[in-house]
């Protein structure tokens, strides 16, 4: 009698193993196209990364080399041009 089931024990586990390796088989396609899609994206997304992070980098040089030495013309010519509105007189238009 224990022979009988420990037989149909084995014979149950090595059912399990055989159907777990079949669907690894079947699914292992999957597996490596999930792969390699994980892997593209992930470089596509290192690009783009670096890719904005060299833009922030201009734009910041950009910044600070020719906007901010240019700062106090920009407030005085913006400040000429609030005068120069104030003093038309002309119809308010609507808008």
């Amino acid at each position: 009698m224990l022979g009988l089931l420990l037989f149909l024990m084995a014979f149950l586990v090595v059912g399990v193993l055989a159907v777990k390796v079949l669907f690894g088989l079947i699914l292992l396609p999957f597996r490596l196209v999930g792969g390699l899609a994980r892997l593209l994206v992930g470089v596509v997304g290192g690009l783009v990364g670096l890719a904005f992070s060299v833009v922030g980098i201009v734009l910041a040089v950009v910044f600070g080399v020719i906007l901010l030495p240019l700062a106090p013309l920009i407030l005085l010519g913006g400040l000429f041009w609030l005068a120069f509105r104030a003093g038309r007189h002309g119809v308010a238009r609507a808008v």
